[in-house]
């Protein structure tokens, strides 16, 4: 039997992130989960053309949380974080979208927006933190 030449831990814990620990990151996956759950109900037609789209920028916000947690300067953090806000303020306006094409219920297209809000306050604020990008 082949062992693996390192030790292998049992507990999730052991393998935590620094990132996973940012409540805003924490708030992008339930986004992201919110995201994929209305997804299944967008009407066939705009499946491709938003739907698709919605999920890649709900993916975007989490992945760009992750990916400048780890820079170094905090110029580099806020350049990711930025891209963070960008993406979810992209998720707003694609739920705009499917609520003027009648896509998406009240109750969905009113949860997004305030998801969009929290995150984009919450991104904010983290953006500002890192010295307003001059470290």
């Amino acid at each position: 039997m082949y062992r693996l030449p390192f030790t292998v831990y049992r507990m999730e814990e052991d393998l935590e992130f620094d990132f996973e620990r940012l409540e805003v990151y924490k708030l992008a996956l339930e986004f992201l989960d919110f995201i994929f759950m209305v997804c299944k109900d967008i009407p066939r037609d705009l499946e491709y053309c938003l739907g698709d789209n919605l999920k890649r920028a709900g993916i975007s916000i989490s992945n760009n949380i992750a990916e400048g947690s780890g820079k170094k300067s905090g110029r580099e953090k806020a350049r990711y974080y930025g891209i963070s806000l960008d993406s979810a303020r992209e998720c707003v306006n694609m739920f705009i979208i499917l609520n003027r094409r009648q896509a998406v219920n009240k109750e969905d297209y009113l949860k997004a927006r305030s998801y969009g809000k929290r995150l984009t306050s919450m991104l904010f604020k983290l953006i500002a933190s890192t010295n307003n990008g001059k470290q």
